[in-house]
């Protein structure tokens, strides 16, 4: 079955981490570029991360720059984010995304299902 899975999310306070992950099964991750997209309450969903397919290169949205990491690790078919220094305006449903380009701007292919991040005190 192809599929992504998103796996991770969890209640966090303000300045925690945490590091989700987006394993793929029923295909092979790396031939993908892979982006992370979010959907906090009351918003659109907008793209946070994307890493290439072609040469690893990476995207931030501005309101993640340096908080925020993406990496990807062919051998376990998964793509993480890790996420520093959280605020509560990151809470969201955070769902990755295949994408059959060099970037995650075309083609898209697959979705996740997501995986919902709370940052609360």
């Amino acid at each position: 079955q192809v599929q992504l899975v998103e796996s991770g999310g969890g209640l966090v306070q303000p300045g925690g981490s945490l590091r989700l992950s987006c394993a793929a099964s029923g295909f092979t991750l790396d031939a993908y570029s892979i982006g992370w997209f979010r959907q906090g309450p009351g918003k659109e969903r907008e793209g946070v991360s994307c890493i290439s397919s072609s040469d690893g290169s990476t995207y931030y949205s501005d309101s993640v720059k340096g908080r925020f990491t993406i990496s990807r690790e062919n051998a376990k078919n998964t793509v993480y984010l890790q996420m520093n220094s959280l605020k509560p305006e990151d809470t969201a449903i955070y769902y990755c995304a295949a994408f059959k380009h060099y970037y995650c701007s075309e083609n898209l292919e697959l979705w996740g299902l997501g995986t919902l991040v709370t940052v609360s005190s």
